[in-house]
């Protein structure tokens, strides 16, 4: 079992098997920002409506001996979120446009991941399934495997770079 895991996580050949993966989790993202950088309601004259009408979902979900959002994340949302429902419409507009955009390249791809991560779990705590799940847990495994995850990608060239200097 130990010489698979250092194969997949360690070795510069299981770069070609982390390829599509990156890629999948990217075009997600991107595809995922690009409708909302397209729409008014996320970066246009109304910025900000769709997240509030997200968010106002969210916490209908608060009720119940297993709710699907938690107290706590339900005072997050009305405490810092739904006050600045606009600048959090173009932050998650453009979180996830740049983190596929930067899985696709294979560009700090660790980093990446995490950011996109950082995302899923929050639109879970929002009691959102739908991908996220399925993102996240890929997402854990990419971060993992951030040494040969973007091997095939500008990782390496920003690697190679920083080695000559």
């Amino acid at each position: 079992m130990q010489k698979v895991s250092n194969f997949l996580f360690s070795d510069k050949r299981s770069a070609i098997l982390w390829l599509p993966v990156r890629l999948y989790v990217g075009w997600q993202w991107l595809e995922a920002g690009w409708e909302k950088f397209g729409s008014p309601a996320w970066t246009g004259p109304g910025a900000g409506t769709a997240i509030q009408g997200f968010l106002n979902g969210a916490l209908t979900k608060t009720a119940g001996a297993h709710a699907d959002v938690s107290l706590w994340y339900a005072w997050f949302i009305n405490h810092i979120v739904l006050p600045h429902v606009y600048m959090f419409s173009y932050l998650v507009t453009y979180g996830e446009l740049l983190v596929g955009i930067a899985l696709i390249l294979g560009i700090f791809t660790g980093i990446s991941a995490g950011i996109g991560a950082f995302m899923n779990f929050n639109y879970l705590f929002a009691g959102t399934v739908s991908i996220n799940p399925e993102l996240l847990l890929i997402q854990l495994f990419i971060i993992k495997g951030r040494k040969v995850a973007g091997y095939i990608g500008l990782d390496k060239f920003i690697k190679d770079k920083v080695a000559k200097n």
